[in-house]
C-alpha cells in the first residue's frame, strides 16, 4: 500500500513471477506517474462503474511502449474511476509481447462478458515463437489472479463449481436473494468469492434471442459440467455454482438479458440494488 490506504494505490507482486502491477485510483494517479515503473512498456486497464445495469464495469484495454505517455493522454482525456497496469520487472516485455497481450486479454474480455468493454477494435496480436507464447500465456494468468484483488472483474467468467466456501458464506451474514420470477424458484447469495447460485435453484430450460453470447457459452458449461440439469420443465443447479456478477447470475437462470441488480431480492422484496444503496448511504 503505498499511501498506507486500503483503497489507495499500491503494488502487486507474487512469488517467482517476473511481472509486477501498479494500482491506482484515478485521483492520485497524476501524482505516482514519477515513479519508475511507468517508464517500461506495459499493458493497463482503465476501469469505471458502468451506468447500465447489463454489466457492473466498463473497461479500457491498452498497451504503451512507455505507460506514462499514455496514462498522462487518458487522464486528460478519458473518464475512469481507476487503473490497473502491468509490467516486467526484468525488462522481459517488448512492443510484440505487449502487443500480444493486448489482443488476447481484449478477446478474453468480451468472452467472459462480465464487463462493458470500450475498446472498440480488436486489435491483432503480434507473431510470436512458441517459447514467448507460452511466457504470455502464464503472464496473462497472473494478470487474472490479481484483478479481482484491485476491484476489476472483466476476466472473471462463471466457474462450473462453487469456489465459496463455508467461512465466506458465513461472512455475507447469510442473506439470500430470490430471483424475481413467478415461474422459477432460485436463490443467490454474494459472497468474497463471487455470486453464488444455490443448489436446488431452478433455470429456464429454454433462452430467447435477447441473450448475450456470452451468458450462453456460461450456460453451455454448466450443462457440460452437469451443474445444471433438465428436470421436468426447467433446468436444476445439482450444487451451487459461482457466477462473476448478479447480472450473470440472472441471465443464465431466467435464460435472457436480465439486469442482476434488479432481478434479485432479499426476504423484504428489496432489490440487490437497493440493498448496495442502503448499504453505501449508511
Amino acid at each position: 500500500m503505498l499511501d498506507g490506504s486500503a483503497t489507495g494505490p499500491k503494488t502487486v507482486e507474487i512469488g517467482n513471477w517476473s511481472g509486477k502491477a501498479v494500482f491506482s485510483p484515478r485521483a492520485t494517479l497524476k501524482s505516482l506517474l514519477d515513479r519508475p515503473e511507468f517508464d517500461a512498456p506495459g499493458i493497463y486497464f482503465l476501469r469505471s462503474e458502468s451506468e447500465s445495469y447489463e454489466f457492473d464495469e466498463r473497461i479500457y484495454i491498452g498497451e504503451a511502449e512507455e505507460l506514462r505517455a499514455r496514462l498522462k493522454t487518458h487522464i486528460a482525456e478519458r473518464d475512469f474511476d481507476s487503473m490497473v497496469c502491468f509490467l516486467s520487472k526484468d525488462e522481459m516485455l517488448t512492443k510484440a509481447h505487449i502487443k500480444y497481450l493486448e489482443s488476447r486479454i481484449i478477446a478474453q474480455a468480451r468472452e467472459a462478458n462480465s464487463s462493458f468493454v470500450e475498446n472498440s477494435n480488436n486489435p491483432k496480436g503480434s507473431r510470436l515463437s512458441e517459447a514467448d507464447v507460452s511466457d504470455m500465456e502464464y503472464f496473462i494468468e497472473q494478470i487474472k489472479l490479481i484483478l479481482p484483488t484491485v476491484g476489476v472483474n472483466s476476466l472473471v467468467v462463471a466457474a462450473p463449481h462453487n469456489i465459496a466456501t463455508d467461512s465466506q458464506l458465513q461472512n455475507t451474514g447469510g442473506t439470500l436473494y430470490k430471483i424475481k420470477s413467478k415461474s422459477l424458484d432460485a436463490t443467490m447469495i454474494e459472497t468474497d468469492g463471487g455470486f453464488v447460485v444455490k443448489a436446488g435453484s431452478q433455470a429456464s430450460l429454454k433462452t430467447s434471442k435477447s441473450i448475450a453470447e456470452g451468458w450462453l457459452k456460461i450456460r453451455k458449461k454448466l450443462l457440460d459440467a452437469e451443474v445444471l440439469r433438465q428436470k421436468g420443465g426447467t433446468l436444476v443447479f445439482a450444487e451451487d455454482a459461482s457466477f462473476s456478477s448478479p447480472s450473470a447470475a440472472s441471465s443464465v437462470v431466467l435464460g435472457r438479458q436480465a439486469p442482476g441488480p434488479v432481478s434479485w431480492v432479499n426476504a423484504a422484496g428489496e432489490t440487490y440494488k437497493e440493498v448496495q444503496e442502503g448499504a453505501a448511504d449508511a
